[in-house]
């Protein structure tokens, strides 16, 4: 019989996955050069002091809800319990909506609940537009490769070519056009010689995939906005099924955690990673993405896109208002970090506050008033007699 101390069962499917991986080594020969790069930058590094690198990655284009700390708290601590480090990335791609407001607010919420990107002597704070420039040299050598074309047919006409569940999709007119033509129009888009819309870069996989998201998905396209990191630098953008496995490659990820809205575009991510692993722009090992359940709750707005309406048409007092789902809000209303990171669904539910019995509730001061105590009295005599 041995003499170890049998190790408790891991408490869901995610830590199983990580044990089973650092158990077999899956990640054991990865390099690590400092900082985020393609396979040549890593290949001067040194074995990799992080056993697993997990990231949150949220758009800044408005504030953390409830539902983000739940993803928080899961890639920050399953970092933590195995000996890693959880990169804090903004997903950046989209220089229409996001601002450094939002990149400020979410900053502090992370750090609110008690989390941090420095590790290992450095910090992991990072960008996605700060990896265009490898963005784009990723595209071009699908392009070169076969794997990708320019096609100007409209929007509309994308959409009704694409096909449905039970349908095939059809294949553009540009699909086969000569891949030197693709590169030459692509460096026009990059220069800025078209207008929003006249042009896409898609990949060239398979319209009659039964998985849509494999029917040639758009990959680039030309957007004319300035970006709040990287100014008027670039007029064309990747699209974010594109950016998000490139950015997951680059920073040496092992463990990809989304939630279940993106399990049908995981065949997606790993395509792109197998097809520049191929051209020698990545490594091996690739990382991995794994799905989890988003947090939802009952009677409760989670939509960053309805809170973004409530906010702007001022119908409640800014992203810190108590009355919403925000962290920024459940702070204000005087929540504890503990509390939120742990007890998430009470931060909506006050009325449950009383059934509590945890150690975080008793690190919180809490201090009430009564606005209107005369109404109150009120109240109480009526309901007396």
């Amino acid at each position: 019989m041995s003499d170890k101390t049998p190790i408790a069962p891991a408490a869901n499917f995610i830590r199983n996955i990580v044990e089973r991986d650092l158990e077999q080594g899956t990640y054991a020969q990865r390099l690590w050069a400092g900082s985020p790069g393609d396979a040549s930058h890593q290949a001067t590094g040194t074995p990799d002091p992080a056993k697993i690198r997990t990231r949150f990655p949220p758009e800044p284009n408005g504030y953390l809800h409830i539902g983000h700390a739940k993803s928080i708290c899961l890639n920050f601590g399953i970092a933590r319990d195995f000996g890693g480090v959880c990169h804090m990335r903004f997903d950046d791609t989209n220089p229409e909506k996001e601002e450094q407001e939002y990149v400020d607010s979410i900053t502090d919420a992370v750090q609110w609940l008690g989390f941090g990107w420095e590790a290992f002597g450095q910090s992991h704070l990072y960008y996605a537009s700060n990896y265009f420039d490898f963005m784009y040299r990723a595209a071009e050598s699908l392009i070169e490769s076969g794997h990708a074309y320019v096609d100007q047919q409209t929007a509309e006409e994308m959409r009704q070519n694409r096909g449905t569940l039970t349908e095939a999709g059809k294949n553009s007119p540009w699909r086969d056009r000569p891949a030197a033509e693709s590169l030459a129009l692509f460096r026009e888009m990059r220069n800025g010689k078209h207008p929003d819309g006249a042009m896409i870069l898609r990949a060239k996989i398979d319209m009659a995939s039964p998985n849509i998201n494999l029917r040639d998905p758009a990959i680039y396209r030309i957007k004319h906005a300035t970006h709040h990191n990287t100014g008027d630098k670039w007029c064309i953008y990747p699209m974010y099924t594109f950016a998000h496995p490139l950015e997951d490659a680059l920073e040496g990820v092992t463990h990809s955690l989304c939630t279940l809205e993106f399990e049908d575009q995981r065949p997606f991510y790993d395509w792109v990673l197998l097809r520049l692993a191929e051209a020698g722009l990545l490594a091996h090992p690739l990382p991995k993405q794994y799905e989890f359940s988003r947090l939802n709750l009952s009677y409760v707005v989670l939509s960053k896109r309805k809170l973004i309406e409530l906010v702007e048409n001022q119908h409640v007092n800014g992203w810190d208002d108590p009355r919403l789902p925000t962290l920024a809000g459940a702070r204000r209303r005087g929540y504890a970090p503990e509390a939120s990171a742990c007890l998430l669904t009470v931060l909506v539910f006050p009325n449950l506050i009383h059934g509590l019995n945890t150690p975080y509730w008793k690190t919180a001061c809490v201090k009430c008033s009564i606005a209107r105590p005369s109404a109150v009295l009120r109240c109480w005599i009526r309901s007396s007699w």
